[in-house]
């Protein structure tokens, strides 16, 4: 139910809300918050915002122009279940204090301008999205980086490294093997009521919630799945998500990561996102050609698949994103559509004859992604691909184990690395400039910080394992 400014103020009031937790998403996709008392909340905050520092922030403002402001929506209040105080929640967009306008570089105000560019085409007047955000949950977390060392160890009673382990009380073997955790039931699966806890708190924070399973890798991988919802509130929806993941895992003695690859020679953990285009309460993806879909749904993939090499620059956009993109792990690393194909990176889920339940999924991207700027980002490719009626080719309906190395060449796969998707995103990027969704500052800003704060950094860096291949040279 959408609630007003006032409606806020009336809450704060009638409840004797003493704190007002205001959050906001950094260019990277981390959440940033600043807690006030509440009579530092009122009607003008909703419009002028609340001023901060915006050069302390990753990605943002230089020194000289740090004046930023944040505007909550209090259409995304809720009581965090994680503060011993009671406290009113909001997430915000970011403006700028002396013009009012949104800030360029705010990825909710971009997912914003995402959808009004949607509108204006006369296309749709609704983009849904339905992001299936995978996770590993470890007991032990350890890291460190020297001049003259380099190191991890990440551990959980579930892997099944841990098969011969001496524990505390006795080591029951139950541990699901390597490739096959998916949907065991207890005692192999040890995270069953976490995993409802998690789902539960979700709902308390107005996230609309269906269901929760044990995924494929050992050592504790898992998803929690959430309805899909319109663009913004599906951004919202999935930052709340990994804020009660990653507290509620903590209230277990437990840390829970979305880095897609910290297991090596196991599946990694991805987030298959669902999405379709509606107008005036009608689905459009709804047609007579192949799996049921309609012609627009069939540009929209021809969008998708032409512009995926640089979109995975913004949807999968950490070096260790591309540890998980590769084959035999049930990755999505062929550029082609399917509607069984698991492996491709578009599939068409099943939805029987229902047409609001058509939709496509684009398998490729990681819950790394901002998930604002990656929704954004899609959207464009997929309009794209309508405006100019791109062909997405024939579908991938074989089992691509039985193609020869001939067949399998001639289809499209993702890029190698997270520096090959930044160039595929320089090369390729006027279909979100063009629109006016993201700037070409925004573009060259991402680029170069990706460049200059992970991919450089990893260059620089001897991986342990170049010791065993190298050392006796």
């Amino acid at each position: 139910m959408a609630q007003s400014p006032q409606d806020i103020l009336n809450w704060i009031k009638n409840d004797n809300i003493q704190v007002v937790d205001l959050k906001f998403i950094d260019m990277p996709g981390i959440w940033q918050h600043l807690t006030l008392y509440q009579d530092q909340i009122d009607e003008s905050s909703f419009t002028d915002g609340v001023a901060f520092d915006g050069s302390s922030i990753r990605g943002w403002k230089a020194i000289n122009e740090s004046d930023m402001a944040m505007v909550p929506d209090p259409n995304t209040a809720w009581i965090d279940p994680f503060m011993e105080e009671p406290t009113l929640s909001m997430i915000c967009s970011i403006q700028e204090p002396r013009t009012g306008q949104p800030y360029e570089r705010c990825p909710r105000s971009i997912a914003q301008k995402a959808l009004d560019y949607l509108a204006s085409t006369g296309i749709g007047d609704t983009a849904f999205f339905g992001p299936e955000a995978e996770f590993f949950i470890f007991e032990d977390v350890r890291f460190d980086q020297t001049e003259n060392s380099a190191y991890y160890y990440v551990d959980t009673k579930e892997g099944r490294w841990n098969s011969g382990a001496v524990e505390e009380g006795g080591n029951l073997g139950y541990k699901p093997r390597y490739k096959e955790g998916y949907f065991p039931v207890s005692p192999t699966d040890t995270l069953q009521d976490m995993r409802t806890e998690m789902l539960l708190t979700m709902a308390k924070c107005g996230v609309p919630i269906e269901k929760h399973h044990h995924e494929v890798a050992t050592g504790g991988q898992c998803e929690l799945g959430i309805k899909f919802a319109p663009i913004i509130e599906s951004g919202d929806n999935l930052m709340i998500y990994k804020y009660c993941v990653k507290n509620v895992a903590k209230k277990y003695g437990k840390s829970a990561t979305f880095m897609p690859k910290p297991l090596f020679n196991d599946n990694g953990s991805g987030m298959h996102t669902h999405q379709s285009i509606w107008k005036a309460g009608q689905p459009l993806f709804w047609g007579d050609g192949y799996a049921n879909l309609s012609q627009t749904a069939l540009h929209y993939i021809g969008g998708i698949l032409k512009h995926a090499p640089a979109l995975l620059a913004l949807t999968n956009p950490t070096t260790n994103s591309y540890k998980r993109l590769v084959p035999g792990f049930e990755a999505p690393v062929n550029l082609a559509y399917s509607q069984g194909n698991r492996s491709a990176s578009i599939r068409i889920p099943l939805s029987g004859p229902n047409p609001k339940a058509k939709r496509l999924e684009f398998r490729c991207p990681d819950a790394t992604c901002n998930p604002y700027l990656a929704f954004a980002a899609m959207l464009c490719a997929g309009i794209d691909g309508i405006k100019n009626q791109i062909d997405p080719g024939s579908s991938l309906d074989v089992d691509i184990y039985d193609l020869s190395p001939e067949e399998l060449a001639k289809i499209p796969s993702t890029p190698g690395s997270l520096l090959e998707a930044l160039e595929a995103l320089q090369n390729d990027h006027n279909f979100l400039v063009d629109s006016g969704v993201f700037t070409k500052d925004f573009v060259e800003n991402w680029i170069e910080y990706k460049l200059d704060n992970e991919v450089n950094p990893m260059r620089l860096r001897p991986h342990p394992y170049e010791l065993s291949l190298y050392y006796d040279v």
